[in-house]
């Protein structure tokens, strides 16, 4: 089964409406956002320098880090501003623009997971010299993987929504600026006056694309993944179905595993209250009592 223009968009599709003077993000609808225009707030907004391409950041609240990693695509940080909004109130909140959206350049180099890596790292030095907790949405939470996987002494958790085993060539086809602007023409003007390249988009839309349906993700990667996890789905997941979230779960070493009821690839804004019961425990436990690991059992028959 593969996954076409329309749905790969909805890698980072969310709905929801903004406070008139905030951010808005790809087809907002009627679920409340925030009003801190996260990914756009000039106010706050720093850069880095990783590698060849300038990264986007901004950093909210005070305590043990967290960093946020929005999805991709048509993916922002406001997207995720809910989770935030809560977190900031007792975390340092690390808040990036991957590289190609929003505010962050696009850099020259081939689109890698590893270069995804390596930008995170970068913004994280440049805020803290502590492990940091990650919370990754889709194509976020594949980063947050490549992360542990690489550098396992910068992460200490991960909540990785939306984002299990992965077969080339589950997603495909075109994303094209001008089908966006038929869908959501309001998001893509805003976009276009605040990325730093907008001549380029269209370029990244096509790297992306081809990227994405290159990728695949499995043992090799899961099993590197030393720190405890929280993966989380929404029940009518079709970018990330549940079963191949549960798969991811069998092949993380110590990872819990949340499936959301009545939400889809965006978990946390479907259903933001289960969402939100399930992840903040997770995020404020002490470390120890998440490094026993989970106790998995593959079928009954084999018990």
């Amino acid at each position: 089964m593969k996954k076409t223009l329309t749905a790969l968009i909805c890698a980072a599709l969310i709905f929801g409406s903004t406070n008139a003077d905030a951010a808005r993000y790809f087809m907002q609808g009627n679920t409340k956002g925030s009003t801190t225009p996260y990914g756009d707030n000039l106010r706050v907004g720093k850069y880095v320098q990783a590698d060849d391409a300038k990264i986007y950041y901004e950093v909210y609240g005070k305590g043990a880090p967290v960093l946020i990693l929005h999805g991709g695509g048509v993916g922002s940080p406001y997207e995720m501003g809910r989770i935030i909004d809560d977190l900031q109130k007792n975390y340092q909140v690390i808040v990036m623009s991957t590289r190609g959206h929003g505010r962050s350049e696009i850099g020259h180099s081939p689109m890698t997971y590893e270069q995804k890596a390596n930008d995170a790292l970068a913004v994280i030095k440049a805020v803290t010299n502590k492990p940091v907790k990650i919370i990754g949405f889709s194509d976020g939470a594949y980063t947050a993987y490549k992360i542990a996987a690489m550098y396992p002494a910068q992460v200490e958790r991960i909540v990785a929504i939306g984002a299990g085993t992965l077969q080339a060539g589950y997603f495909s086809g075109e994303m094209k600026l001008d089908d966006l602007a038929k869908i959501d023409s309001a998001f893509i003007e805003e976009q276009k006056k605040i990325r730093p390249e907008p001549e380029r988009w269209q370029e990244f839309c096509n790297a992306y694309m081809d990227f994405w349906s290159k990728m695949h993700v499995g043992e090799e990667t899961f099993s590197a993944i030393k720190c405890p996890v929280l993966l989380v789905v929404g029940d009518e997941d079709d970018h990330a179905p549940v079963i191949t979230v549960l798969e991811a779960h069998q092949l993380i070493p110590n990872s819990r595993l949340c499936v959301v009821p009545k939400a889809w690839h965006d978990a946390f804004n479907g259903n933001y209250n289960v969402f939100k019961a399930a992840v903040m425990p997770f995020v404020s436990a002490q470390i120890k009592d998440l490094k026993a690991g989970s106790n998995k059992v593959e079928y009954n028959s084999k018990r």
